[in-house]
């Protein structure tokens, strides 16, 4: 365990939060530490799908509260943890390689920010979804917001900043907060099933399609890198194995990486 994660490698790898005793609760060291856990994982060319979960029966109840007043300055004691965790919620969200958050139990605040900057969220019945930052006088800086907007839209975002109310899973769900509901038993299957599905697609094909997605969420020019990973279907062989596999009728054997 490294500043309260836990970490598994393999073609899935494992990003496990891991303070039980805390409800895995967000430190400023561990926010800190994220995206220097996370770049080995991005650069290494076995890894093709991150999962990320929490220990025990919680997600994540969120920012560990009594750093947030912490800091040096009091004019602005949440300077430091606020830096740290937009470093690592854009660590997260540029990951290159398929991300899904794996959520039981509580998904409040912080946590939420690591789920909802993965790829994907599968949830098991019974866990609850929050941000509270009304609750305790926390103004939620832009880039955290966006996030929220680019996938709720703005009445959910708007009603979970103003209210501080928890979704259930089955409303989170409906809301397109998470992307699906499964029994708690049942949930570790579904996702195996989902990242083995991940790891048999074209790395290449993710990759361009994650690209793009961020560039024009962002505002970006997505056109010359789009066509940059085209052409290295072309030249890595990506493509013809593809369109090979398809006429013949048979699972392709994608070599890129």
């Amino acid at each position: 365990m490294d500043q309260g994660f836990r970490i598994v490698t393999g073609e899935v790898s494992r990003l496990v939060i891991d303070r039980v005793g805390k409800r895995n609760a967000l430190t400023r060291e561990m926010w800190e530490a994220l995206p220097g856990l996370l770049e080995p994982l991005a650069v290494d060319p076995a890894v093709k799908v991150l999962v990320v979960s929490g220990a025990g029966p919680t997600f994540s109840a969120g920012a560990d509260i009594s750093e947030l007043v912490a800091g040096a300055d009091p004019a602005d004691p949440m300077a430091e943890i606020r830096a740290a965790n937009l470093r690592a919620q854009a660590a997260l969200r540029e990951f290159p390689k398929p991300t899904l958050a794996v959520i039981r139990g509580h998904c409040i605040g912080g946590g939420l920010e690591i789920a909802v900057n993965c790829d994907f969220r599968f949830a098991a019945h019974g866990s609850t979804f929050g941000v509270t930052p009304a609750r305790i006088g926390v103004v939620y800086p832009p880039a955290a917001v966006k996030v929220l907007l680019d996938l709720v839209g703005p009445a959910t975002t708007k009603y979970l900043l103003f209210s501080g109310e928890l979704l259930s899973a089955g409303q989170a769900e409906l809301k397109g907060l998470v992307d699906r509901v499964v029994a708690a038993d049942d949930l570790d299957v579904d996702v195996d099933a989902f990242a083995a599905k991940l790891v048999a697609r074209s790395q290449l094909t993710n990759r361009s399609a994650k690209e793009t997605v961020n560039s024009l969420l962002a505002g970006e020019d997505a056109d010359q890198t789009a066509y940059k990973r085209y052409q290295e279907t072309i030249s890595s062989g990506e493509l013809t194995e593809g369109v090979r596999a398809f006429t013949e009728k048979r699972t392709p054997r994608f070599g890129w990486n």
